[in-house]
């Protein structure tokens, strides 16, 4: 049975000179090696960006449907940002 299956892509000149460079490079084998390896990354930040909206951006989407008396307006939110900011920046240069 086969593990791999070959395919014939196209692709933007640019992209397909940072191919072709990374393997020049020595970074890479092969330009199949360097295209496995994006994939790989690609497919890494995708778990991370789902793991990240189903444990921390879904619970705060949940508490605010459950309460939202407790949430902030842009403005407000903005503004303590920035007294925050300033808070560290005047802790920094002191």
């Amino acid at each position: 049975m086969r593990t791999t299956q070959s395919l014939s892509i196209t692709l933007p000149i640019e992209m397909a000179e940072m191919v072709k460079a990374k393997v020049a490079s020595g970074e890479y084998a092969t330009e199949s090696e360097v295209i496995r390896d994006g994939l790989r990354t690609l497919a890494a930040r995708d778990a991370a960006v789902e793991r990240w909206l189903r444990e921390d951006v879904a619970p705060v989407y949940d508490e605010l449907k459950a309460h939202p008396e407790r949430s902030v307006s842009l403005e407000d939110a903005f503004e303590g940002f920035g007294k925050r900011i300033k808070s560290i920046a005047s802790k920094t240069k002191g």
